[in-house]
């Protein structure tokens, strides 16, 4: 409990230092990636990029923001000490790293062009850089795929390049290696002993089990692999209402289904599949930053903690999209509203 308070503490002082509007505005209204770090040195990230050399790239920037991201949520986690949420959210980092390599395998590209999007500060952290480097200097994603055999990974890296050669899908990879994070929160959730840390691994799930039954109807899978896909259930997104989705005829009566469940209002109104599901993923993930945003209502509380680990990742995030807008020269108004951010 004395470990829980003290985290929670530090959960609120670290909130408190989060990027405002106005300053994710003033970072995307850089003129380029020089002053964008430059500007980044001015708030609590001055860290994070101050290794970086020039001349920089959106890349190199977003992988340094991940890497001590990483170090920051590895720290909240040794804080609190045993915590199962907090482990399982910390299988994200390593989680992304191998979709990034695999991904990257299945386009053929070498590994010159995959390694600097790779960040291994979170697999140094708990001793599992082996596993991704592996990975990543393999020849092809079928070596690269039976590299992980061994690992506690290897059967979902399977099932992902399998449905990846089956149906193109790049996403694939994101829908089996996201079901290791999701998994994980499913089984820590049932041991969390905190409504408020409970709600927001809930909020998690039913995300991820819901856009991956959608996305199963938008590939045109059969209703055994979608339901492959899914990890434990929830009240607010029980197995029954997955089952529709997955058997809805269309993609749009698939939405149609979460018309009386507590999450109608994200339903989206475009009518083309694609732009549908982006709509509905980004009003998902909007609700999630709310959520976090409200954790903080109750002190002292894993919940506060989890909240802040969750904020802080949308926060890199945010600051990624930045790097790569400002890259390009998108203007400021087009990349703001597509933040998710108070």
């Amino acid at each position: 409990m004395a470990k829980n308070v003290y985290a929670s503490v530090k959960a609120y002082g670290k909130r408190g230092k989060l990027l405002s509007a106005s300053d994710l505005r003033t970072l995307a209204e850089s003129r380029d990636l020089d002053e964008l770090v430059t500007r980044i040195k001015n708030t609590t990230y001055e860290e994070a990029v101050s290794e970086l050399k020039a001349p920089f790239t959106a890349r190199a920037i977003e992988s340094a923001l991940r890497g001590h991201l990483a170090g920051v949520h590895y720290s909240i986690a040794k804080t609190v000490g045993a915590s199962d949420v907090l482990d399982a959210y910390y299988t994200r980092f390593i989680v992304t790293n191998l979709k990034m390599v695999l991904k990257g395998k299945a386009l053929g590209k070498p590994q010159e062009e995959i390694e600097p999007q790779v960040n291994l500060r979170a697999e140094e952290l708990v001793r599992m850089r082996d596993v991704v480097v592996k990975a990543m200097v393999a020849r092809d994603m079928e070596e690269a795929v039976a590299t992980l055999s061994q690992s506690s990974m290897g059967e979902e890296a399977a099932k992902a390049a399998a449905l990846y050669s089956e149906k193109g899908h790049l996403q694939a990879f994101d829908a089996f290696f996201d079901r290791i994070t999701y998994s994980h929160l499913g089984r820590a959730r049932k041991r969390a002993a905190d409504s408020e840390a409970e709600r927001l691994v809930g909020l998690d799930i039913d995300f991820y089990n819901i856009m991956s039954a959608l996305r199963a109807k938008f590939w045109g899978l059969d209703e055994a692999q979608a339901e492959e896909l899914a990890v434990s259930y929830t009240p607010s997104a029980p197995r029954e209402l997955l089952s529709r989705i997955r058997a809805a005829a269309t993609l749009r009566d698939a939405f149609g289904e979460l018309n009386s469940t507590r999450y109608k209002a994200l339903v989206p109104s475009s009518e083309k599949e694609l732009d549908a599901l982006a709509e509905f993923e980004r009003s998902f993930e909007s609700e999630m930053y709310r959520a976090a945003n409200r954790a903080f209502t109750k002190m002292f509380s894993l919940g506060t903690v989890v909240a802040i680990t969750k904020l802080t990742a949308f926060e890199v995030r945010n600051m990624a999209a930045i790097a790569f807008a400002v890259e390009q020269g998108i203007p400021a108004e087009t990349v703001m509203p597509k933040l998710i951010a108070a």
